[in-house]
């Protein structure tokens, strides 16, 4: 390497420089790299597919996508689908085409964030994957099934990559302060252990975060500290205001929201609230999770404890008034709540299968007993005929009356559980559908 290029070396970012050129220097991702892995044997052997790289950032989806072409010795394209069209994508096939004529040489079209790319965009590679014009390997950091097209699923494998755990990014970082071709270890720079560690914790997962925030760190250290010590102090300004992983509008938004509902569904009142900060950590608006909370009270309590409802909308409406962080602590209560409550989804189950019949039995008339009768024509058209009023009758019940449209027969949508205030209303309901077959018996003898 000549001087000319160890000044272009120096100015390339260090996540740049540390990114892994051969399989054994790969931190992480065991499950898709192990020996007996179908993508390692692809790697080892250089045998390309068209293929689909769905993780969290930083988790080296772009670094494999390099790998592979290294292995294959394949030309290597890269797109941003941020800042690509149509007309590059076109440019990238045409000279896939000629790289195959004249040198019999197979090309890699990487496509970074392919899901930002429209379906005319994404159909633009089919028929190039399909006679194998070009391999085609995209990275998503979005749920795949949402994001592309069918057509171009069914031509690529799903690879799913992990977030790092901790040991993972501490292993990277000590290998970065410790090369001295590619790494800082010409530089001398020295970190503790303590410090290592919440530099990983900061990083969330995410490898080029973690070696971006050791530059930076180290870049400080050299500036104020002879010894180029990065200490607690410095690496705690460098990471402040990090966040973790949350992409409102993203998979990881919708993941949590889920493990939060599933969390209060099923009673588990520390993993509940875990997910609720976790969310509140990351950023998410606090009245989107009051909304969602007073829906999991309707769906998942129900009227097994209606106070939970109350309970939630008080919530909200502290959220609103007050703002952080009386009204997170309102919310937390309220999860806190919905988690212990007793649980029933009859009323949820109850909706579903109403509207079902609603949807299905189209604009069956309005029975004309049950009709308002407002003026003196629709008294004459019978409007309101017949009609028992149930104040007037025996427990303020009409045993008997009929409620449904003519011809569509009696429905039971809600079936209470036996759990909470359900119990009582079982009751109720077991005692009032009696006293109708009482009623109807008579009716016909």
């Amino acid at each position: 390497m000549n001087a000319g290029d160890d000044k272009q070396q120096d100015y390339r970012p260090l996540a740049d420089r540390m990114r892994p050129r051969l399989l054994d220097e790969v931190v992480g991702q065991a499950h898709l790299l192990d020996e007996s892995k179908t993508l390692h044997q692809a790697l080892e052997h250089g045998h390309l597919h068209s293929m689909l790289f769905w993780g969290p950032p930083g988790t080296g989806k772009t670094t494999l996508a390099r790998m592979i072409a290294h292995y294959a010795n394949a030309e290597f394209t890269s797109l941003s689908a941020v800042l690509s069209g149509v007309k590059d994508i076109r440019q990238a096939i045409e000279a896939a085409k000629l790289n195959r004529q004249q040198f019999d040489r197979g090309s890699i079209l990487f496509v970074d964030e392919v899901h930002r790319f429209n379906k005319a965009q994404q159909d633009a590679f089919l028929p190039h994957v399909e006679d194998g014009t070009i391999t085609f390997i995209g990275a998503t950091t979005e749920n795949p099934s949402f994001e592309l097209n069918n057509a171009l699923l069914s031509r690529v494998r799903v690879y799913v990559l992990k977030s790092l755990d901790q040991d993972s990014i501490i292993d990277l970082l000590r290998r970065a302060l410790a090369d001295t071709e590619r790494g800082l270890g010409n530089r001398q720079i020295h970190i503790d252990d303590e410090a290592l560690q919440l530099l990983a914790l900061a990083a969330d997962g995410d490898a080029r975060y973690a070696l971006n925030m050791l530059e930076i760190a180290a870049d400080i250290a050299e500036s104020r500290d002879v010894e180029n010590n990065i200490t607690l102090e410095i690496l705690k300004d460098v990471v402040s205001g990090g966040v973790r992983r949350f992409d409102k509008g993203g998979d990881a938004f919708y993941e949590q929201i889920s493990a939060l509902h599933k969390a209060v569904r099923g009673s588990a009142v520390d993993a509940a609230l875990y997910w609720l900060t976790r969310m509140l950590d990351g950023g998410c608006d606090p009245l989107y999770i009051a909304r969602r909370v007073v829906r999991m009270a309707s769906e998942d309590i129900g009227n097994a404890d209606p106070r939970a409802l109350s309970i939630c909308l008080n919530a909200w409406d502290v959220q609103e008034r007050l703002g952080s962080p009386e009204g997170e602590l309102a919310l937390a209560q309220a999860v806190v709540y919905l988690a212990c409550a007793a649980k029933s989804n009859a009323v949820y189950s109850a909706f579903k299968a109403a509207m079902k019949d609603a949807r299905e039995h189209g604009s069956l008339e309005v029975p004309m007993h049950l009709r308002n009768a407002p003026t003196q024509l629709m008294k004459a058209m019978d409007y309101g005929k017949d009609y028992r009023y149930a104040h007037d009758e025996g427990d303020a019940y009409a045993a008997g009356e009929h409620y449904f449209p003519e011809g569509m027969g009696e429905r039971q949508y809600y079936f209470p559980v036996d759990r909470g205030l359900e119990i009582k209303i079982a009751e109720k309901l077991n005692f009032l559908r009696t006293e109708d077959e009482k009623a109807r018996k008579k009716g016909k003898s």
